[in-house]
């Protein structure tokens, strides 16, 4: 029998590529520096789209942030950060560094697309393209690979992601809205509240009110206690494209988004000291999310070779026989795919709706490939997303090799992972949070922890089911 195993276009140098966008969204005569196209093309005052943006204007501005995606950042943009560490918070380093590029404490790479590119622009990287991720209030200026200064991660694909942020505000309206009836009612009947925390089929455990107002979250399982679900990053700790864009155009650039290092939130207006001010606007991050928000998602393609269609049907009652779904969920509904920007749930540093006259709206369903998304019986669109946006465990005292981290991220244990979304899972080799793993089985086999019985279901599986379950895995692809 066939046994199925593991195994783009050139990008612009510059911003010269940019389309002309002003508030309204019109065309602009550009000036002959780059970067001053960027400005001018944006509005001379970096002012950000709002309202309801017509499929027109929604699709300049997609353009505007694909070519600062691609864009190779230069000195001339204000790529550095020689006095300002990598840390999410503005933060200064104790001495000037010299290098203009370090792989560990960052700046590492001269645009975004330089490692979201695999298998186009916008996708995941292989092992060469891994970031190592810390906080960088203390220990910053670090040059060594060991993991007590810093984890080392892989890139993920950022295709879909409008609709996983888009799912996790509407579960996290659903969680606090949860919250909320327990506290009403535990006022109003003057005794204890315990309610399930459930939203799109997701139990997130339990909260606990009491009459007087207070609340116990010691029953809360894979969630912050805030119950804001995170749904960027291996961790599942960042909320929003927003926050992960400023995030890493500081880190992986020294590009500083004014919005967090300008002269608001740091009372400079070139806190990084490398002589540049206003290095990226509150609208470039704007263009930057509409861009990223309304790439497709992933979607099932078959290969048509001999054998791969039956085993990929075979593969997909495997994954079901062997409760993978239980986690890595087909689909969850989604209600609305009006997309807001900024959101509602974001904190100090990265703007939020309640902080502008009026966010902009990028309806999802102006896209294209909007329209293929199924809906069920509600009207609501499956998210094809394979995962439930939850944290689990993932080691245990026999299986602990994705236990491999020694500092914890954002108050979040060094062991607990969001569940990886699946879709896309055949384009995006190599796997696990350090891109360590070269195959499907062994990332599979690599499962502690709350996912140990569906590891061994599949370690004592038929050899011949094995197979069909990676063959059906690798028709989950992005195909934008």
């Amino acid at each position: 029998m066939m046994r199925y195993t593991d195994r783009g276009p050139r990008l612009p140098s510059h911003l010269a590529v940019l389309l002309g966008l002003q508030l309204a969204l019109a065309g602009t005569a550009l000036a002959t520096d780059p970067w001053a196209e960027r400005t001018q093309a944006l509005g001379a005052t970096g002012a950000m789209p709002s309202g309801r943006l017509s499929k027109p204007d929604l699709e300049r501005l997609m353009a505007t942030g694909e070519a600062l995606f691609a864009a190779r950042f230069t000195t001339e943009d204000g790529v550095g950060r020689p006095e300002a560490t990598q840390a999410i918070d503005p933060t200064r380093r104790k001495h000037a560094r010299q290098q203009a590029f370090m792989r560990t404490a960052g700046p590492d790479s001269g645009s975004c697309g330089a490692c979201h590119n695999q298998p186009v622009m916008g996708g995941a990287g292989d092992f060469v393209a891994n970031v190592f991720v810390s906080e960088g209030f203390e220990s910053a200026d670090f040059d060594s690979l060991d993991p007590q200064f810093s984890n080392e991660r892989g890139t993920n694909h950022v295709f879909g992601s409008g609709l996983l942020e888009l799912l996790a505000r509407e579960m996290s309206r659903d969680l606090q809205a949860i919250r909320d009836k327990a506290l009403a009612q535990a006022r109003a009947e003057g005794k204890t509240v315990r309610l399930p925390l459930e939203t799109k089929g997701v139990a997130f455990g339990f909260i606990t009110a009491e009459a007087d107002g207070s609340v116990n979250l010691d029953e809360l399982d894979g969630v912050d206690t805030d119950l804001v679900i995170r749904p960027f990053s291996h961790k599942g700790v960042m909320t929003s494209l927003r926050q992960f864009t400023i995030n890493a155009l500081n880190h992986h650039h020294g590009m500083q988004p004014d919005e967090r290092y300008g002269a608001r939130w740091t009372g400079s207006a070139d806190f990084d000291g490398d002589g540049k001010s206003v290095e990226v606007t509150v609208a470039d991050i704007s263009a930057l999310v509409a861009w990223q928000a309304t790439l497709p998602a992933p979607r099932q393609e078959v290969p048509q070779i001999a054998g791969w269609p039956e085993a990929a049907v075979r593969g997909e009652v495997v994954f079901g026989e062997l409760d993978c779904g239980s986690c890595h969920r087909p689909s969850l509904p989604l209600e609305s795919l009006a997309f807001s920007d900024p959101g509602p749930y974001d904190l100090a540093g990265t703007l939020n709706d309640r902080q502008v006259d009026a966010p902009a709206i990028y309806d999802l369903a102006l896209m294209d490939w909007a329209a293929s998304l199924p809906r069920d019986e509600q009207g609501r669109v499956l998210v094809p997303l394979f995962g439930d946006l939850k944290r689990y465990v993932m080691t245990d005292n026999q299986i602990d090799a994705l236990g491999n981290e020694l500092l914890s991220q954002r108050f979040v244990d060094r062991n607990i992972f969001q569940t990886t979304e699946l879709w896309g899972v055949g384009s995006t080799a190599p796997y696990g949070h350090r891109n360590d793993f070269h195959s499907l089985d062994e990332i599979i086999l690599a499962h502690g922890g709350d996912a140990r019985a569906s590891r061994d279901a599949y370690e004592a599986a038929p050899d011949a089911d094995k197979s069909a379950l990676i063959a059906y895995l690798k028709t989950l692809v992005i195909a934008p």
